[in-house]
């Protein structure tokens, strides 16, 4: 902290210390203000979003037990200093670039396309277009988005804005927390969950002019595919998936805006992520 004395024309700083037990009173504090601020309601810390709108969380917690498409943990933590003795807590993380909520990149699947510190940033706000296919997966866990399907969908909200996110409603995310559930299996090969076809990814791309599709299982593509179509295909084009997305029975099926918070770490092919939607 500084005092300035301007007497005589001058500026003379002074520093007074703060000792580490003044810092953390501080710190408690400024904690307690905070969680006052929280506790007075959403006219208190919703002054960012517009009248009339919420927003949705479509993350999933990223738990060191999500379930990963090879079936053993992907996630793992180690604790590197604690507040007994260091005084402060922080952990060193090991993680798979897609684990949890996370976004796959152009560059995921083909060489040379963009990575995800190459994104271009306005692509990561996109209007949100919400296809459910509940009831095709709840009788065949692989089912798949279908050129129909994005038909029906136009034929009950309208067309399909562009540069939007078309995602995937299964229900599969409330399998989330079985991973032999949510993987349909225990681990590649052995997989069974709904995704998207080809022919609708192709569709998107050709007539729609999106920026990416995102789904609720942990890959574009169905569970027992066995070339990844959508992979290869539909990243090579240069749009982006997002995959393990949570809560999208809380979103209407147009008229949303995502929002997706990637880590633009070096060269990474893709990056867990926060996604949020205005709605």
């Amino acid at each position: 902290m500084c005092v300035a004395d301007i007497s005589n024309g001058h500026h003379h700083h002074q520093t007074h210390g703060l000792d580490r037990r003044s810092f953390v009173k501080a710190a408690a504090a400024a904690t307690v203000a905070g969680a006052a601020v929280a506790a007075a309601g959403p006219a208190a810390t919703a002054l960012a979003v517009p009248p009339g709108r919420t927003v949705v969380d479509l993350t999933h917690r990223l738990v060191k037990s999500f379930p990963s498409f090879f079936g053993p943990q992907a996630l793992f933590d180690e604790v590197i200093f604690d507040y007994d003795p260091d005084g402060f807590f922080s952990k060193e993380w090991t993680v798979l670039e897609h684990i949890g909520t996370h976004i796959d990149t152009p560059g995921h699947f083909s060489q040379g396309m963009p990575l995800v510190d190459q994104l271009e940033v306005a692509d990561l706000v996109a209007p949100l277009a919400v296809i459910d296919i509940k009831d095709k997966a709840s009788a065949d866990p692989n089912a798949t988005v279908e050129v129909d399907d994005l038909l029906a969908y136009e034929d009950a909200h309208g067309r399909i804005p562009r540069r939007a996110l078309v995602a995937m409603n299964s229900g599969w995310a409330e399998k989330v927390d079985d991973g032999d559930e949510f993987r349909g299996g225990v681990g590649f090969p052995d997989l069974n969950f709904p995704g998207f076809s080809f022919d609708a990814a192709d569709w998107l791309v050709t007539h729609r002019n999106i920026v990416g599709i995102a789904v609720d299982t942990m890959s574009l593509d169905p569970g027992n595919s066995a070339d990844f179509a959508v992979h290869f295909g539909f990243l090579a084009s240069g749009r982006y998936g997002i995959e393990s997305l949570a809560n999208l029975d809380a979103v209407p099926a147009a008229g949303g805006r995502a929002f997706i918070g990637a880590i633009p770490w070096e060269d990474g092919s893709g990056s867990p992520c926060r996604v949020l939607a205005l709605v």
